[in-house]
């Protein structure tokens, strides 16, 4: 075992954090229309906003180690989406269309469905915590 293997899930956390703090971000900047956004998008448009929406959740979600799976499978495909959709058409290449952040979101999200939310994250503590709530009344119980 190399010795950089012992650190792989706290490495595989501060990815997600990082990744699932900026997907986040890309939704608020359309949301909101702020980071520098030239104008919020209408609420209930296809298919900006609801795009918006789904980095905003999905990000947050993700950022939080919270359904990390699930989410990152959405927001993957969502960016996929994005790209096929809006920016392969102006070009065969992400540095020449514009969907270098869908590109990159798509893949490092698809990544995160197979590695899972590494170290610092929120649902195995929740997780945790719901099974000491319904396994400690039983044990009461049985005393």
């Amino acid at each position: 075992m190399h010795r950089l293997d012992t650190t792989r899930e706290h490495a595989i956390g501060l990815f997600r954090i990082v990744i699932g703090f900026l997907f986040a971000c890309h939704g608020v900047k359309t949301i909101f229309g702020v980071l520098g956004a030239h104008g919020a998008a209408e609420v209930g448009t296809w298919p900006d906003w609801w795009a918006a929406l789904i980095q905003l959740v999905g990000g947050t979600l993700v950022c939080l180690g919270i359904g990390t799976r699930g989410a990152a499978l959405i927001g993957s495909g969502s960016m996929a989406f994005a790209y096929f959709t809006v920016h392969l058409a102006n070009g065969p290449f992400p540095i020449q269309n514009g969907g270098e952040a869908a590109a990159l979101f798509s893949w490092t999200l698809l990544v995160l469905v197979f590695t899972g939310p590494g170290r610092f994250a929120l649902g195995r503590v929740l997780s945790g915590l719901l099974t000491t709530t319904r396994t400690a009344p039983s044990a009461i119980s049985s005393s």
